[in-house]
């Protein structure tokens, strides 16, 4: 049986739902905005458990030093750079 996501994962996907199209927040970003300033690899990891990747923009989330980091998406960190590429050229937001 499936184990259910934890109240932290499911927080987690739910700030990273209110990053803005075209805009990037890091994990540490993330982890203050929900109150836990030191948790960035418990973020990291919430985003790698991501059943939604492309739905829940995990992909949005970099590393403090601009680096992407991973992504759990098949594709991977091609796929997360193509992603954030496509969104900051698009005139849509």
């Amino acid at each position: 049986m499936k184990k259910p996501y934890s109240t932290f994962e499911k927080l987690v996907w739910r700030e990273i739902e209110k990053i803005p199209y075209g805009e990037t927040l890091s994990y540490k970003q993330i982890a203050i905005n929900i109150g836990k300033p030191k948790a960035f690899r418990a973020v990291a990891n919430a985003c790698a458990k991501n059943p939604l990747p492309i739905i829940r923009p995990c992909h949005r989330v970099i590393c403090s030093d601009g680096s992407l980091g991973g992504y759990s998406a098949p594709g991977g960190t091609v796929l997360k750079r193509a992603l954030l590429k496509v969104k900051a050229e698009s005139k849509i937001y």
